[in-house]
């Protein structure tokens, strides 16, 4: 059986992205992002707070170094993948990240009282197209 790996997150980033580049000179970016969940349970309305770590290569890495702050919400598009790595006193560690194949920018938040007066449509991204494979 074949499996199936794709991840779509819509969050904050929780930092300021790291750009580094690989000794081969491919940039590569990672940032934590935040994804709430709002449910009710009986009368109470509870918020839950996943903590995901993003990892972007390319081109597009370069952008989120250059554009992503701490805060700024992202659409990201990519593939589940774990990592795993033995310390130097010889534990055995793992994580899952996130792939990121497509990262887009969402707007900022305008507050109250804003320029445009169009604060209710703050939440909604950018023009989205699906990435061709």
């Amino acid at each position: 059986m074949t499996g199936f790996n794709k991840v779509i997150l819509i969050g904050n980033l929780t930092k300021n992205p790291e750009l580094r580049y690989t000794p081969s000179g491919t940039p590569v970016t990672s940032f934590g992002l935040a994804v709430n969940r709002k449910f009710r349970q009986g009368d109470e309305l509870k918020d839950e707070v996943c903590y995901v770590d993003i990892v972007v290569f390319g081109k597009q890495a370069e952008h989120c170094g250059q554009y992503l702050n701490k805060g700024n919400g992202v659409i990201v598009d990519g593939r589940l993948q774990q990592r795993r790595w033995e310390t130097e006193d010889g534990q055995k560690r793992s994580k899952h990240e996130v792939v990121a194949q497509t990262v887009t920018f969402l707007p900022k938040r305008q507050e109250s009282g804003g320029e445009s007066g169009q604060a209710g449509q703050a939440d909604e991204p950018y023009e989205y197209e699906e990435p061709s494979h």
